[in-house]
């Protein structure tokens, strides 16, 4: 084995380097050549034809833009449903993820239940029911919304139920990933195991389940494209308009998957610097229970 420090694998001799070359090379030109095939079909069918693009970049004026009626009210309803379903999600998720950790069982039983079977639920499947539930059975008898409202509601409530099901799981492994000292810590100046929970464990648990707090945002951002199966006016839906309308549907998609991208890009740098800017402020709060303790212990 090798001495040094904070290797987990020895590592490879001259031999091994070799053969991870030629693999590395050789998964390079599969991958170019399965890149290559696709282009020369696409093109082969014309999909780089110029006036399949041109509705993108080229229009008489703004009030006939492509962009103007289609790709701009349709991201704005994919972020506008996403916000409100992170929202949500998010304060589902805390009271979820609270209710099974708590003591009493019957609370962490009903907790664990309504976990289950929203994660064991597809996305779509609760969709479907959200929108037939609102549009048939809702619609028109309250004065709330009307039955154009209830793609969106079921957009956003199925959202919301399944990955803030998603997040209780993350609440709770993240408080359960803690060092057992820091519940100590808590009871020991006093607290509560709930109010150990409050202010001690839970801050730093939703500082350490950041990334998957990141993976689980931009999750819900492109499962709002799931809305256009039950006629959400999303992006997706705007973009399949476009190109059934101009015959250029494959150039529309890729227009599309370019704007989830730089959104999904937005949305991930902005939960970074949310994490880097919490995860001081978590240390500061720890130090300053520690400090409590020691007070404690040395009186």
């Amino acid at each position: 084995m090798s001495n040094q420090p904070g290797l987990l694998f020895d590592a490879p001799g001259p031999k091994a380097r070799r053969n991870i070359l030629i693999v590395n090379v050789l998964g390079a030109i599969i991958v170019l050549g399965v890149a290559a095939f696709v282009i020369k079909a696409l093109a082969d069918k014309g999909q780089f034809e110029a006036d399949k693009w041109l509705p993108f970049v080229h229009w008489d004026s703004w009030e006939e833009s492509v962009w103007k009626n289609n790709y701009l009210p349709g991201l704005w309803a994919t972020v506008r449903a996403a916000a409100v379903a992170i929202v949500l999600a998010n304060i589902v998720g805390l009271a979820l993820g609270i209710g099974r950790l708590a003591r009493n069982p019957i609370v962490r039983g009903i907790s664990g239940v309504i976990v289950e079977f929203f994660r064991a639920v597809p996305v779509l499947v609760l969709m479907l029911f959200f929108n037939i539930f609102f549009s048939r059975l809702l619609a028109g008898s309250t004065g709330f919304f009307t039955q154009q409202d209830a793609p969106f509601f079921a957009v956003v409530l199925g959202l919301t139920l399944y990955n803030g099901s998603v997040i209780a799981e993350l609440v709770r492994s993240g408080v359960h990933n803690l060092p057992k000292g820091q519940r100590e810590a808590g009871l020991a100046i006093g607290m509560t195991r709930s109010k150990s929970l409050r202010t001690i464990e839970l801050p730093q648990a939703l500082v350490a389940m950041m990334p998957s707090m990141v993976a689980q945002l931009v999750v819900i951002l492109k499962d709002s494209s799931l809305g256009y199966l039950v006629s959400y006016s999303e992006l997706l839906l705007n973009g399949r308009l476009v190109g059934t309308t101009n015959a250029n549907l494959l150039p529309s998609l890729f227009v599309v998957a370019v704007i989830f991208i730089i959104v999904n890009l937005s949305l991930s740098a902005i939960a970074n610097l949310l994490a880097k800017f919490l995860a001081p402020r978590s240390a500061g709060r720890t130090m300053k229970k520690g400090g409590q303790l020691a007070k404690v212990e040395a009186g």
